[in-house]
Order: structure tokens, then C-alpha cells, then sequence
């Protein structure tokens, strides 16, 4: 085992280091003017793209992901780009058929990904096969991962099982990826022995700081001959996020694994970078220090600081500690998943609504019943036999490669882009991330006049000046009426619609129904969808509308039998926890 070779540094300020400690929302423009000291450090790679980045550029930031790929390669030219891709789910929550799959690959690459990082939620590596072959085609690197994990069912034993999979499967490189902080030191020397011992391919490790033991983790991963590492520049490092760069860099310097970083230009990022940190207080986590407790909740970090997050946004943030305790919970009833998007997504927003309604899987979202209906692919250990009568309900548990039964999507997804976009970039935005794209577009026609809500000039619009609750210089704020709808806008002096600074609209009010019976929202959310109209004829038990909070999707049932009298919401809408949603006569 060689540990005298220098050791390679993968840097994550540009994607997961800020997913971790800001909920993803770095802009690019804040990327681009460091970008050319980035490119001289001479790091084994930078990741800048996957995770939530790409849903997040489009649902928030309203940036073009695939643009952001190519802004920061023309100002970083020399360093191999990394992306971090979810094997058959690519960069969304859900599998796509192989034809969506490949083209996303091709395509990444075509923008300047050099290096996929490609791991499967359930570490069932039929999820990567089409991911793996296709970026073997494309002349890239191809670094399978390990989803590393603590349960009865896992055990080093299993982890070398697979590291030698991925190598006759096409991997160049071996990633164990510790996305909840939870190895320890022994654990973390015996498994990259093991693993170096097992397959001739070099082991790059990622690891989170969550748990406090990320320093002396990474220090036995060097003794036991790791070759690439990945650390964060030191201003968004630690807490939920990762150790150091400066600090391995500095530890090894004069030894055999010497990086041979400057230390004086990594002092100069991360001074950068610590004053564009300031731009996104308000998306900080509170967990910025150690918390022994992840051992058992197992929660990654890119998962706590959005969980906080989406917390907050429907006034539930007293009942964090409860969902933290839900977690493994629902984890062990769903048979021990690991805990990386989108198996982190679907166990935290099934425990958030289990907290929120009072309930154990009083509801169960589309994407629990999914994986443990398979759809996700093979879970490691036996289900909860209760959870899976509930879900069973609904259809059978499969055992075959979850995408074999997708038909391809890509003539569909060109037919319903059809006037909407014509690139294929937008087009594979659309196929990942339909409703968020569309908006996305409808934005990007009027020239992004806000980040929040915006008005455009063909809607109806009255104005009643209102008092500001924290008013900007210069600004004044308005009820302002689109289409029969109240929205509270604040614009600039002497502006028009199209100057509107922000434009959010009410929750839904909870009003009394009339002459008939009232299905009400189950949870906080949007109405991503609604699958009735006034007149239609329901059952009770029906599907009518589709709630989405926390980017997983709620069914509401219908509570009766008869004809829909009334639809109170719109899709998009905002709605609170018993607010009406419609009326069955």
C-alpha cells in the first residue's frame, strides 16, 4: 500500500459546501470573480454541479444551471470539473427512463463535467449501469460511489463486495461517500485498507464534519493510504459542511502525502469566500458546531440546513427535535435506507408529516409509497410489516430493475416542450423538473423581474396602497389583485408592474364551506397539481389535488362522494395546514 504519494484535494466550495451550510444558494454570480485563484491552486478536481444545485438554480436562484456550467469553465479552465450524479435519478427526485438518462450524461459533459461522481440512494447498482456506461462512452472519469451507512444490514464486509462491482462495472475510481458524518477512525482505516487490498483503483473519500470526528477520520484515511479527499475552504467549512482544506493542507506539509497547495492563495479564497458567506445569512444553518446525536438520526448535512429551512417556512420550526427523532423511525420501517437524496428527502418528509399530523403514516407521500412499492430500487433489510400493508394497498412490491419498466421519454418530453423552449438543454430541464422549468421559462421571457413572485403585464392588476411591514428606501408596498387573487407587493418609487421587487402570495384562508362538504389541506405546501374541476363527479377516496411541501408530493383524497361544487385554490398556490382546498356538493 502506497502512502507516499502526494494526496489529491477535491474542493466543494462551489456545490456541496454550500448546500450543506446555506440550502444550495450560492449564486453563480458570487462564484465567477474567484474563480481564476481557484484554477491555480492545482486541485485534483472542483464540484460545482448535481445535488440540489441544478433544482435549485431553476426553483430559486432563476439561473440556467447548464449556463452556470459554462460561465465557471471559461474562467476555470485548467481544473477538472466533479458533478455528483444520482445514477437513474440523475439530478432530480424521481427515475427517468435510460434515453433521459444518457442525454443529461452526454449533454454534462458537453457544458465541461469531467469527473461523475454517481452513487444510488439504495446502493443497488443497477440504478447506475446506464449512468456509468454512458460516461465510459464519453471518454470521462467515472468515480463509483459507496453510500456509506450504519445498520444491522451494513457492514464492511458488504461495502468491499461492492467496491468490486463498481470496478468490473466501469469505475475508474472508488468514492466512499459519508454524506451523514458517521464514520469513525478505526472504521475509516479498516475500510480503506480493505478496499485498497480488495481493487486496483484509487479510494477518494468525502465525509461531513457533522458528527465532530471528520479531522481524525480524515487523518486515518491518510495513514491507510486514501489517495483523493475532499475538504472545503475553511470560511464554509465544518458544522453540517466539511473539514478544512487549509487544515489538511497544512497538516501534511513537509511529509510524505504533502499536497504541495499554496497556503498563502488558499488563505486568499477563503477570504473571499467568507464575504459572500455574508449574502446568505438567512439561509444559515443552526447546526454549525457538533452533533454527536447525527450517529443516531443519521441525517446528512445538506438535509438538516433544508429541513431547517423548509421548517421554517411553514411555521414548524418548535417541532424540529421531533422530526429529528421520526427520522430513524421511519427509517427502520422502511428497511434501513441509507440517507442521500432522494432517500433523505422522502424519509424526512414522511417523519415531518408524521410530526405534523399527529399521526404515523396517517399520510404517506407518493415517493414513500414508491420505494417501498421498489420503484426506488431494492431496499437493504425488511420492510415494517404495517407500513407495507398500507402501501400494498395501493399495488405490488417489484424486484426488477426499477427503470426496465419506464418507457423512453425523450419524444414525449420534445412534444410537450413544443412551443414552451427549443434547446436540448432546456428540454432535459423540463424532463427533470417539469413545472419548476416552465416557470423557469415564463420568467426568463420577462427578464427576471423579481426572485420572488412576478406579475405579468397580460394579468389584471389592481393596486390598494398598504402600510409596509419592513419597508425598502425608495419602496413603497401594495394589495395588489391578479386574476381575483391578493398578493402583498412592495415596488420601487414611481414603478410599474414590471418593477415589482417582490410579490408573495397569502395562504389560503381558511374559510368556512357552504352547501356541501370541504376537503381541506392535510399539510403546509403548494398545490403542485389539482386532478378536478368544478362539475366532475368524484368518489370518495378519489385523488383531487396534489399538495407539494418539501419537493415531495402529498395526495388529497376526496372525503366523499358527489359532484365538485367549488375549486378554492389554483395550482402554485400557497396553503396552510385545514385550509379549504374545494367543496364537494
Amino acid at each position: 500500500m502506497d502512502t507516499s504519494s502526494p494526496l489529491k484535494v477535491t474542493e466543494l466550495v462551489l456545490r456541496d459546501a454550500h448546500q450543506s451550510l446555506l440550502a444550495t444558494r450560492m449564486r453563480t454570480e458570487d462564484m465567477l470573480p474567484i474563480g481564476e485563484k481557484l484554477d491555480q491552486v492545482g486541485f485534483f478536481s472542483l464540484e460545482m454541479w448535481g445535488g440540489a444545485t441544478f433544482d435549485t438554480c431553476l426553483r430559486f436562484l432563476n439561473e440556467d444551471p447548464w449556463e452556470r456550467a459554462r460561465k465557471l469553465k471559461k474562467v476555470i479552465p485548467n481544473t477538472p470539473f466533479q458533478m455528483l450524479l444520482r445514477g437513474q435519478n440523475c439530478v432530480g427526485y424521481r427515475h427517468y427512463a435510460d434515453d433521459i438518462v444518457e442525454r443529461f450524461v452526454k449533454k454534462s459533459v458537453d457544458v465541461g463535467i469531467n469527473i461523475f461522481r454517481i452513487f444510488d440512494a439504495l446502493n443497488d447498482l443497477r440504478n447506475i449501469e446506464t449512468a456509468i456506461k454512458t460516461v465510459n462512452k464519453c471518454g470521462e472519469t467515472v468515480e463509483g460511489c459507496i453510500s456509506y451507512t450504519v445498520s444491522p444490514y451494513h457492514s464492511t464486509e458488504l461495502y468491499i463486495k461492492m467496491a468490486r462491482q463498481l470496478v468490473d462495472m466501469g469505475s475508474d475510481i472508488i468514492c466512499i461517500k459519508d454524506m451523514a458524518g458517521l464514520l469513525t477512525p478505526e472504521v475509516t482505516k479498516t475500510l480503506i485498507r480493505e478496499i485498497k487490498n480488495s481493487v486496483d483503483a484509487p479510494v477518494h473519500l468525502h465525509t461531513h464534519a457533522t458528527t465532530g470526528l471528520v479531522g481524525m477520520n480524515l487523518q486515518a484515511a491518510i495513514e491507510a493510504g486514501v489517495d483523493m479527499v475532499d475538504t472545503a475552504i475553511s470560511s464554509l467549512s465544518m458544522g453540517t459542511g466539511h473539514y478544512p482544506t487549509e487544515c489538511i493542507v497544512a497538516a501534511q506539509k513537509g511529509l510524505p502525502r504533502d499536497t504541495g497547495l499554496d497556503l498563502k492563495l488558499l488563505e486568499e479564497i477563503s477570504n473571499y469566500f467568507r464575504e459572500v458567506r455574508g449574502n446568505y445569512a438567512e439561509f444559515e444553518s443552526n447546526f454549525n458546531g457538533v452533533d454527536i446525536n447525527i450517529l443516531k438520526s443519521q441525517i446528512p448535512g445538506g438535509m438538516i440546513s433544508n429541513m431547517e429551512n423548509q421548517l421554517k417556512e411553514q411555521n414548524a420550526l418548535d417541532k424540529l427535535e421531533d422530526v429529528l427523532l421520526e427520522v430513524p423511525r421511519v427509517r427502520k420501517d422502511m428497511g434501513y435506507p441509507p440517507l442521500v437524496t432522494p432517500t433523505s428527502q422522502i424519509v424526512g418528509s414522511q417523519a415531518t408529516l408524521n410530526i405534523l399530523t399527529g399521526e404515523r403514516y396517517k399520510l404517506i407521500t407518493k415517493e414513500t409509497r414508491e420505494c417501498v412499492l421498489g420503484k426506488y430500487g431494492k431496499l437493504p433489510a425488511s420492510l415494517d410489516p404495517d407500513l407495507l400493508a398500507k402501501v400494498t394497498q395501493d399495488g405490488e412490491v417489484i424486484d426488477c430493475r426499477p427503470a426496465d419498466l419506464l418507457e423512453p421519454e425523450w419524444d414525449q418530453v420534445v412534444k410537450d416542450c413544443k412551443g414552451k423552449c427549443t434547446t436540448e438543454e432546456d428540454m432535459l430541464s423540463y424532463a427533470l423538473f417539469p413545472k419548476v422549468a416552465l416557470e423557469f421559462f415564463k420568467q426568463r421571457e420577462l427578464g427576471f423581474p423579481s426572485n420572488e413572485k412576478t406579475i405579468t403585464p397580460a394579468q389584471k392588476i389592481s393596486t390598494t396602497p398598504s402600510t409596509p411591514a419592513t419597508p425598502i428606501a425608495g419602496s413603497a408596498t401594495y394589495t395588489v389583485n391578479v386574476n381575483g387573487q391578493a398578493f402583498s407587493v412592495q415596488v420601487s418609487s414611481g414603478g410599474t408592474p414590471q418593477q415589482v421587487l417582490s410579490a408573495t402570495p397569502p395562504a389560503v384562508s381558511a374559510t368556512p364551506a357552504a352547501h356541501g362538504i370541504s376537503v381541506t389541506s392535510p399539510l403546509p405546501g403548494s398545490v403542485f397539481a389539482l386532478k378536478v374541476a368544478v362539475g366532475d363527479q368524484v368518489n370518495e377516496g378519489d385523488v383531487v389535488i396534489i399538495i407539494e411541501s418539501m419537493k415531495m408530493e402529498t395526495e388529497v383524497h376526496a372525503t366523499a362522494s358527489g359532484t365538485i361544487s367549488s375549486v378554492q385554490v389554483q395550482e402554485g398556490q400557497k396553503v396552510n395546514t385545514d385550509d379549504n382546498l374545494l367543496i364537494i356538493g
